[in-house]
C-alpha cells in the first residue's frame, strides 16, 4: 500500500516529463538534471508508491497500464510547480519593497543610487517610508531599514554598513562669530543644536582624547530630526554634534567646519536592517544587495 504525500510532488512532475520526452536523457536535459539523477527518482517513485510505472529496455520506454492513470494526474504538476518556482525565483525580481530610514539617511545616501538601482531592476518598485523616529517593521509591513546602531530585537537582521563618530562642528559664520574654540566650557556658554535622540535632556556625553566627558550646553534648541539638526547648525543657529559623514559635501564647501576636533562620541553604526535571514524575497535580496555592493557611506 502506497502513501502519497507533498515530497512526492516534484518526483511526479518528473516522471510526467519523462513520459512526454520518451526517455531519461531528454527528460535530464529538460529539468537540467543528469539522466542517472532523473532513473533515481523515477524508481524511488516506483518504490513509494508500489507499483512499476515504465517498462524500461536498452532501447526504449514505455508507460504501464497504472503508470498511464498516474500520468494523467501528474502531468498537471509541472506547470503549477514551475508557475511557482518562477514566482519564488524569477528570471528578474519584481515588485514592491518597502524601506524606512531617516531623512538626513534617505537625501545623502540613499537618493544618490535610486536611479542607478531603478535601471538595474526596473520591476521593482519602492515605497521609501521616511521617519525619524524608529518605525515598527514588523507592525507596519517594512521589508528593510537604515538604522544608526544595532537593533536588540533578535528577530531582526542587522547588517554593519558603516562606522563613525560625532564630532562638533559650527557654521563658518558662526565660528568667525564666536571663535576659535578652546575648552568645552567655552563651548558650553555658546547657543547649541542638539539633536534629542543622541542626548538626555540635552547633556551629551563624549570623549576627549580618550576621556568620557559631559557635555552641558547652557542654551540650545532641541530637535528629532537629524536633517533638521544639520541644516540648522549650517545656518549658524548653534553648535551641533553631527556625524561626519553626513555633512561631507558642507565641510567641502567650507560653509560647515570642526570644532575641538580632539572631542568626539563613541563609535555608532549604520546598519542595514531586515525581519528574517530566511525566505527573503528576491525583489528585497536584490535592494540588499544593491545598497551594500552601492558602499553608500563611502
Amino acid at each position: 500500500m502506497s502513501t502519497i504525500s507533498s515530497a512526492h510532488l516534484r518526483p511526479l512532475a518528473t516522471f510526467a516529463t519523462v513520459v512526454e520526452c520518451g526517455s531519461f536523457a531528454k527528460a535530464a536535459r529538460m529539468l537540467n538534471s543528469s539522466r542517472s539523477r532523473v532513473s533515481e527518482q523515477i524508481t524511488k517513485l516506483e518504490e513509494d508508491l508500489g507499483v512499476r510505472l515504465l517498462q524500461r529496455s536498452t532501447r526504449q520506454l514505455s508507460i504501464t497500464l497504472e503508470g498511464q492513470q498516474v500520468y494523467e494526474q501528474a502531468r498537471q504538476l509541472a506547470p503549477v510547480i514551475q508557475g511557482v518556482e518562477s514566482i519564488l525565483n524569477p528570471a528578474q525580481p519584481s515588485g514592491r519593497v518597502a524601506i524606512t530610514m531617516t531623512h538626513d539617511i534617505a537625501h545623502k545616501f540613499l537618493l544618490p543610487i535610486l536611479d542607478d538601482f531603478k535601471n538595474a531592476y526596473p520591476k521593482v518598485e519602492l515605497d521609501l517610508v521616511l521617519d525619524d523616529a524608529r518605525v515598527d517593521m514588523i507592525a507596519e509591513q517594512i521589508d528593510l531599514a537604515i538604522r544608526i546602531g544595532i537593533p536588540k530585537d533578535e528577530s531582526l537582521v542587522a547588517r554593519v554598513m558603516h562606522e563613525e563618530k560625532f564630532s562638533l562642528f559650527a557654521s563658518s559664520t558662526f565660528a568667525e562669530q564666536h571663535g576659535p574654540f578652546k575648552t568645552v566650557s567655552q563651548l558650553e556658554k555658546l547657543p547649541w543644536v542638539v539633536l534629542n535622540q543622541a542626548s538626555h535632556n540635552a547633556i551629551l556625553h563624549l570623549q576627549q582624547r580618550g576621556k568620557s566627558i559631559v557635555v552641558r550646553p547652557q542654551h540650545y534648541t532641541g530637535c528629532n530630526s537629524p536633517l533638521m539638526v544639520q541644516q540648522m547648525v549650517l545656518a549658524g543657529l548653534g553648535v551641533g554634534a553631527l556625524l561626519p559623514g553626513t555633512v561631507k559635501a558642507e565641510l567641502a564647501s567650507g560653509n560647515l567646519v570642526q570644532v575641538l576636533p580632539s572631542v568626539t562620541s563613541e563609535s555608532v553604526v549604520f546598519s542595514l536592517v531586515y525581519p528574517s535571514r530566511r525566505q527573503v524575497p528576491a525583489r528585497t535580496r536584490a535592494l540588499i544587495d544593491f545598497i551594500l555592493g552601492a558602499k553608500v557611506f563611502g
